[in-house]
């Protein structure tokens, strides 16, 4: 009797043995799954935290820096500024406004006799004068036919307008154009219209003369010219 209880208790410590090892085995299949959960977010962390690498920073600031550089502009340099037209640099000056000092130019625009102050760091409003070969391309803009819109005048009028205050030299030679009182599209232009006309006009000539270095008559004659107002003048005459 005795060794019959022996085999017993042998039989009963072996099964547990085994499930203790049985339960072992199955913790290191918890640990395998907790660990496949950061490796999948561990790419997103990387790509939104190191965009650049910190030689790739350096980089980045010195060609904006040159960017910057060579956008500035000097005394006497003609500049455009979209509301206003062209205007002359007449001085570069400091000022201390809440304890910031901040850099401005000084721009005298002929035109409409006014002084314009803008802060160097807001000159992106500011472009330089064009080339002459974009002043070509603009004649060639006022030699072609003038377009014909049905549209409502007040509606044309906002985009011509828009078109004037863009500071673009090509959108600007496009209304001067399609506003020529003289072409035989528009015979008869009502007062609002001059007045766009005039305004276009007067834009388009004083970056003309900047431009070519010519005197105000001499860039009319040009511009009459391309516009076929000459002519037009000489048969009335």
């Amino acid at each position: 009797m005795p060794k019959t209880k022996k085999v017993k208790k042998i039989k009963i410590t072996k099964k547990i043995k085994q499930k203790k090892i049985a339960i072992k085995k199955a913790k290191p299949l918890n640990k395998v799954k907790t660990l496949t959960e950061p490796k999948a977010q561990a790419p997103l962390k990387l790509v939104n935290k190191n965009t650049y690498t910190p030689e790739e920073k350096i980089e980045i600031k010195k060609i904006k820096k040159q960017a910057t550089e060579k956008r500035l502009y000097e005394v006497k340099d003609f500049v455009v500024y979209p509301k206003h037209g062209v205007g002359k640099i007449v001085s570069v000056e400091k000022a201390t406004i809440g304890q910031i000092d901040i850099q401005f130019y000084k721009i005298f625009v002929e035109k409409e006799k006014l002084t314009l102050t803008v802060p160097i760091n807001q000159q992106s409003n500011l472009r330089p004068i064009s080339t002459i070969n974009q002043i070509n391309k603009c004649i060639s803009i006022l030699k072609t036919k003038p377009k014909i819109k049905r549209t409502m005048w007040s509606r044309r009028a906002q985009e011509y307008d828009q078109k004037i205050n863009s500071g673009k030299i090509y959108e600007l030679a496009e209304v001067v154009k399609d506003l020529n009182k003289n072409s035989d599209i528009i015979a008869d232009q009502s007062y609002s219209e001059r007045q766009l006309f005039e305004k276009a006009y007067e834009r388009l000539k004083s970056e003309f003369e900047a431009v070519l270095k010519i005197s105000p008559e001499e860039v009319q004659k040009k511009m009459d010219k391309a516009l076929g107002r000459n002519q037009i003048i000489s048969e009335e005459a």
